[in-house]
């Protein structure tokens, strides 16, 4: 579930916005979009991915709300970190390359 959008690092460019799904966000003009409708949150990380800045955090908690503390997540390297995981950014290499599913369909 979605926990946090940095203000810090937020650019206002509402990326997040355009890209869930299940509309949990809601612009501000000017300013780091709210968290609208958390509940709704699927969990899907489509935002946290799509984040350019690396200002979102969605927990793999998709029942719960978590309790979040920004410098934590922070030091941990945790806002964007799914992002980092699959490779996307600046600087970062693809990990597409290791995903192995494809043999499960092999031979159908």
């Amino acid at each position: 579930m979605i926990e946090l959008i940095s203000a810090d690092r937020c650019t206002g460019c509402n990326i997040c916005v355009l890209v869930c799904p299940t509309d949990v966000f809601e612009a501000v003009p000017g300013q780091a979009p709210l968290i609208a409708r958390q509940s709704e949150c699927q969990t899907c990380f489509m935002c946290e991915v799509y984040c350019p800045e690396d200002a979102l955090f969605v927990s793999p908690l998709a029942d719960e709300q978590a309790a979040v503390d920004e410098q934590q997540l922070t030091a941990q390297g945790l806002p964007g970190g799914y992002r980092e995981a699959l490779g996307w950014g600046k600087g970062r290499h693809s990990t597409a390359a290791l995903d192995e599913s494809y043999q499960f369909i092999k031979g159908i």
